[in-house]
């Protein structure tokens, strides 16, 4: 047999063992829509004051009532805080849909992530009053749009207790506490701000109220980005949680808390031996367990898991392990995104990473392996969103919706959206149609639009 025929004939029994690997990625459509009928019920769940408690999916109440029309007018400051940085935000509506905005950015120390409560919020205030004399604001009085992305339950639109921290963070004395009320004490503190009213918000009910604010059939937020999280426009009616319906808004944005879903072990029926270990793992074990197989903190971490089951098979890397590539979190979304971006034959920016991992001489095999692992499990990052906003387009029922969506592993991952909005158009029921749509700015925009053109009602306080 000639050598070009022994290495063919290799090539294919390498990616052969890959492919094997991989198949615990690659479910059908019809668990996808199981995934999706289970997703309804923890919906249902959530929502039933009987069973509310025990729901992976919580369904928490955000206050939000209505979305924003786009004439509102007014003045209004929002703090935007997610794992890595806090962004200040400094908005103007002018009404007609039409507004001036200036944001700063202000990166969170690691130190501080870690360390009092009192020492966070502290920092906070700091970069608001940065902000506020940078931009000669220190004379206005101000409303302030609190935009905290992590699991919040609301107990108003101006009281929200942090349920857990997820990612890495692990700031004492903040969970279980009002985060509101933290800020407030905070701001009482340091003095010299005039901030009259701070309303909260999560991440994905800002990307909706934003998006909102441009498109009236936005009923849908969605992030995906180093977390993972949805929310939707919900019939008061259905909301079992508030004692007394009376007087209340037909509608009111639920924030679904979904990263959870699967927290009980109902869908232990798909996950991986893969998703098992990252899990145990991780800095919060049993925790977010939806969220660890889809956002971009935790697939960079299931590529190299993977990776590594392939090298021990020998259908990779010669069946050698580098020191390198036995480092948790060496291998991280963006250079999944990367590999996935590279033309087809075109392995510059594969190598380079593969270098990182510890390989100087990969074959072209073992650069098409790679890319094939990070295309799984991207993908079925994006089916298993799809499963959940399907899910979500039926239940609002409109025959026509827009779903707001901010996030880097939507926006830059190569063809994320292409396939989240392929498999979302086969599990949506045929009589609903739908549009992804990019928020513009951000969810501290939507915080800020918020905290601007809400008035005092009788559950602000």
């Amino acid at each position: 047999m000639a050598e070009a025929d022994l290495n063919e004939n290799l090539s294919e029994t390498h990616h052969k063992i890959v492919k094997d690997i991989c198949k615990q990625f690659v479910l059908s459509d019809d668990v996808y829509k199981q995934i999706k009928e289970m997703f309804l019920g923890e919906i249902k769940r959530g929502l039933c004051k009987y069973t509310h408690e025990s729901a992976c999916v919580k369904c928490f109440m955000t206050f939000v009532e209505k979305l924003p029309s786009g004439c509102e007018r007014g003045k209004s400051l929002a703090l935007d805080v997610d794992e890595t940085r806090c962004r200040v935000l400094y908005i103007n509506l002018q009404g007609d849909r039409d507004f001036r905005m200036y944001s700063q950015n202000y990166p969170i120390p690691p130190q501080i992530l870690v360390g009092p409560g009192r020492d966070l919020f502290d920092f906070f205030v700091e970069c608001i009053a940065d902000f506020v004399y940078d931009h000669n604001l220190q004379n206005d009085e101000l409303s302030l749009g609190f935009n905290f992305g992590f699991p919040l339950n609301q107990k108003s639109i101006k009281k929200a207790i942090l349920m857990t921290w997820t990612r890495d963070i692990s700031s004492a004395g903040v969970v279980g506490r009002d985060v509101v009320a933290l800020l407030q004490d905070a701001i009482n503190r340091r003095g010299g701000l005039r901030i009259s009213n701070i309303v909260i918000a999560n991440d994905t009910t800002g990307t909706l109220v934003s998006c909102a604010w441009k498109y009236r059939e936005a009923k849908i937020g969605l992030v995906v980005s180093t977390g993972f999280n949805m929310c939707y426009l919900e019939k008061t009616k259905y909301l079992q949680l508030i004692r007394n319906n009376v007087n209340t808004s037909p509608t009111m944005i639920i924030n679904c808390e979904s990263g959870a879903f699967g927290n009980d072990g109902t869908l232990d029926f798909m996950r991986t031996p893969i998703d098992i270990t990252l899990d145990k793992n991780s800095v919060h074990v049993g925790e977010q367990l939806f969220e660890k197989m889809i956002s971009g903190m935790y697939l960079g971490e299931i590529a190299r898991l993977t990776m590594l089951e392939c090298i021990k098979a020998g259908g990779m890397m010669q069946g050698d392990f580098s020191e390198e590539v036995r480092t948790p979190m060496i291998f991280d979304v963006e250079d999944m995104s990367q590999i996935e971006a590279d033309g087809p034959g075109n392995y510059a920016v594969t190598r380079k990473i593969f270098q990182k991992m510890g390989y100087s001489e990969p074959t072209n095999d073992d650069c098409e392996n790679l890319r094939y692992i990070c295309t799984v499990v991207s993908t079925r990052s994006a089916n298993l969103i799809a499963s959940c906003l399907a899910c979500l387009i039926d239940r609002v029922g409109d025959p026509y919706i827009i779903i707001g969506v901010k996030g880097s592993i939507y926006e830059t991952y190569p063809n994320f959206s292409t396939r989240l909005e392929r498999k979302l158009k086969r599990l949506v029921r045929p009589e609903y149609e739908f549009d992804l749509v990019p928020a513009e700015g951000d969810s501290g925009q939507g915080a800020a639009l918020l905290a601007a053109s809400t008035k005092k009602g009788k559950r602000d306080k």
